[in-house]
């Protein structure tokens, strides 16, 4: 579900925005398709992810240079999820910007919790507040690890 009215934040040549309009889905789907956490993914079930998540897109002037999407109820919980910065913007703090940003989004003030999984990039999400789990026996999951491989 996209905001009433979208959310910018500018710096220098860049831009943060939740404007769904201006998301590039090609480019998004060209990315998470290759990654580890969503390898193979189709197209349709990025967009279909998209359309029900408040997306934050990572741009340069119109090109797509970073993505991220917070799934969330907007009143109790979020959960991050699909967070990139393409490699060759890598290192110039765009990562912490952009997390920065879904931090400070309006409608995500006042959550009791949110979640996110990683493999590496543990120093980037502790910086916006992110630990690991306190009480990770509470925790529980379906993981289905190759669904992606086997839809194709």
């Amino acid at each position: 579900m996209e905001p009433a009215r979208a959310a910018e934040w500018q710096k220098g040549d860049f831009l943060v925005t939740t404007a769904f309009a201006r998301l590039d889905l090609d480019a998004i789907h060209g990315f998470l398709r290759e990654s580890y956490w969503a390898r193979g993914i189709p197209r349709a079930t990025v967009e279909k992810s998209m359309r029900n998540s408040l997306c934050f897109g990572l741009l340069r002037g119109k090109t797509q240079i970073g993505f991220a999407r917070v799934i969330s109820d907007r009143a109790t919980f979020a959960y991050v999820a699909d967070v990139f910065v393409l490699p060759e913007f890598r290192g110039q703090g765009l990562a912490k910007w952009l997390m920065e940003c879904i931090m400070a989004h309006p409608e995500l003030q006042g959550l009791r919790r949110w979640l996110l999984f990683t493999r590496d990039a543990h120093g980037l999400y502790q910086k916006s507040g992110f630990m690991p789990l306190a009480h990770p026996e509470r925790v529980m999951e379906i993981h289905s690890q190759a669904i992606y491989a086997r839809q194709a």
